[in-house]
């Protein structure tokens, strides 16, 4: 079985590693994901960073990093990436990091989270698509929120700059 837990210094290299193995042969994928995950941690704007571990090895990483709407700070946060080692994969690590996270974050005052990603696998952790919290680029269904307090503010969102990262 496996337990989830807060990144320690120890993981760091081993969520390097999983963040690569995972997007390797990703579709989309621009192999920046263990970057990004690094330059967030670099600019103290991780502000979740769990491991799945098995067995006394990390296997599995989800992080979370704040969000601006329309250039404004509203407490809200962004999740990923999320990877798991391609032998783990469809094992339920996944989402029990995703729970996890979503949990963890409610707990510390998140207002809410935005995801982009497959909505057939983000709606059953209660996101959806709403039209009026927008990102750029991907088809419009594939950007979907979840409010913990509040309603969903109105505008464009921007990720943390760590985002941007080029390989």
């Amino acid at each position: 079985m496996h337990k989830i837990r807060a990144e320690e210094a120890k993981d760091i290299a081993a969520i390097r590693d999983i963040n690569i193995a995972a997007f390797e042969n990703h579709p989309f994928s621009q192999q920046t994901e263990h970057l990004i995950v690094e330059e967030l941690r670099k600019q103290g704007a991780l502000t979740l960073s769990l491991v799945a571990e098995f067995e006394g090895r990390a296997i599995g990483h989800i992080a979370f990093s704040p969000i601006l709407i329309d250039k404004k700070d509203v407490q809200w946060h962004g999740v990923g990436p999320v990877a798991i080692l391609p032998e783990f994969q469809s094992k339920g690590i996944g989402s029990a990091l995703v729970h996890e996270g979503l949990s963890r974050m409610k707990f510390l005052g998140s207002h809410g989270i935005v995801v982009l990603g497959e909505p057939v696998y983000y709606t059953r952790f209660g996101f959806a698509y709403n039209s009026t919290v927008t990102y750029p680029g991907p088809p419009a269904d594939h950007f979907m929120c979840q409010v913990f307090s509040g309603s969903v503010p109105a505008g464009t969102v921007s990720y943390h700059p760590a985002f941007d990262i080029t390989a």
